[in-house]
């Protein structure tokens, strides 16, 4: 027996453990450098509630306005995971097709895919700048891997990830995926 997980329910569990890192950020904190270069941790988080709406958008839909990460980040964040969650768990507003850079996509899809991806590496990236624990679940290490080698090249491109980073050859797994990926573990 196969057991598949929807893209809801991808979405619902690393939204979950990117609002662990969240919450789990202390006040003074927000403004230490991340991986990201020239950006904060909190940089890093308003450039995912931001880029939440952008398959919404595209959809013909929009998520409610939110508190401003600069005075609330964790409610920004928290009702911006609660609005894009209401949007995949309706399979009507979920199946909405748009016109995205790669062609005709789903809204369900794209969350499923760049989005989930997204969630995971910001996530290390809040969680490296403000000194908190930094493990990545082996099963999401695995869904970066694969989705950085469906990326190709395009991966390292205008504001996607910067160039690989070389690791040493015995490297742990998680060291040699976020080299991939632009940074440094």
């Amino acid at each position: 027996m196969t057991t598949t997980t929807s893209n809801a329910d991808l979405y619902r569990r690393l939204a979950a453990d990117l609002t662990r890192r969240v919450e789990a950020v202390p006040t003074d904190r927000w403004e230490n450098t991340s991986p990201c270069e020239g950006w904060t941790a909190r940089d890093v988080l308003r450039h995912v509630i931001e880029t939440q709406s952008f398959p919404v958008n595209a959809a013909g839909m929009t998520l409610p306005a939110v508190p401003d990460p600069d005075v609330d980040p964790v409610g920004a964040w928290t009702q911006t995971r609660d609005a894009v969650q209401a949007i995949l768990d309706d399979p009507e507003r979920a199946d909405r097709e748009y016109e995205g850079q790669m062609g005709t996509a789903k809204v369900s899809d794209t969350f499923g895919s760049f989005y989930t991806f997204d969630l995971v590496v910001h996530g290390w990236d809040i969680a490296k700048a403000t000194g908190a624990d930094t493990a990545i679940d082996p099963g999401d290490l695995a869904m970066l891997a694969r989705f950085a080698e469906r990326m190709g090249e395009a991966l390292h491109g205008p504001g996607v990830c910067g160039p690989v980073v070389a690791v040493p050859a015995d490297a742990d797994e998680q060291s040699r995926v976020l080299g991939l990926l632009g940074r440094h573990a």
